[in-house]
């Protein structure tokens, strides 16, 4: 077996708030905070598949994400959309190629939603 594996483990987000961001990141995705936030700056989303961590210790505006470092996913790219909108989540694309979208979170980081 290789000593390092063909799979991704966590994404980390920079965030400025960890507390606004657990919150604003739960309410997109739909799920219940869980867990307590680590050191003071670390809080792991509950995901299916890759986790993601929103770490307050490495934001700084210069580590921002200004292109989409991952996608999440949605079977209906039209009501993902509309949902971001309701949210009134600052989209910066329109959905492409009847496939995907682009987004910001509160932070400024780029991300990105992908039909799959």
């Amino acid at each position: 077996m290789h000593p390092i594996l063909n799979e991704i483990g966590t994404v980390f987000i920079p965030v400025s708030d960890i507390e606004a961001a657990r919150d604003w990141y739960s309410g997109i995705l739909g799920v219940q905070p869980e867990g307590e936030i680590q050191f003071g700056h670390l809080y792991v989303l509950p995901m299916k598949g890759t986790s993601i961590v929103l770490d307050s210790k490495i934001y700084a505006e210069d580590r921002i994400y200004k292109t989409p470092a991952f996608h999440l996913n949605t079977p209906d790219i039209e009501a993902a959309y509309s949902f971001m909108k309701d949210m009134k989540v600052d989209l910066i694309t329109g959905i492409e190629h009847n496939h995907w979208f682009n987004f910001k979170d509160p932070d400024g980081n780029l991300l990105m939603v992908c039909k799959c």
